[in-house]
C-alpha cells in the first residue's frame, strides 16, 4: 500500500480527504494514481490528519524533512 492512499484510508476515504486538505477529489486521485506527486507544502498537514500514521518522509522521501523539521524546531526555540 502506497504512503498516500494508507492516508486516505485512515482519513475516511477521497472525499473526506480532499475536503480536509481543502484540495478537489480529482486531485486527490491524480496523488493516488501517480499521475502528480503530493506536493511537498501538503505534507505536514497530511502528516498531522494521520496523526504522525502517515509521515512527510513518507509521502516525499525527496524531499531533506530533517533540515525542514530543524530549522522549524530552532525557529519555536527562538521565538518561544
Amino acid at each position: 500500500m502506497t504512503s498516500i492512499l494508507k492516508a486516505v484510508e485512515l482519513v475516511g476515504g477521497v472525499t473526506a480527504f480532499a475536503k480536509a486538505l481543502g484540495v478537489r477529489p480529482p486531485t486527490i486521485s491524480q496523488w493516488l494514481r501517480g499521475q502528480r506527486p503530493v506536493p511537498a507544502e501538503r505534507c505536514p498537514a497530511i502528516e498531522r490528519l494521520t496523526q504522525r500514521a502517515v509521515t512527510c518522509e513518507q509521502l516525499r522521501p525527496d524531499v531533506e524533512w530533517s533540515v525542514l523539521r530543524r530549522a522549524n524546531t530552532q525557529e519555536s526555540t527562538a521565538n518561544g
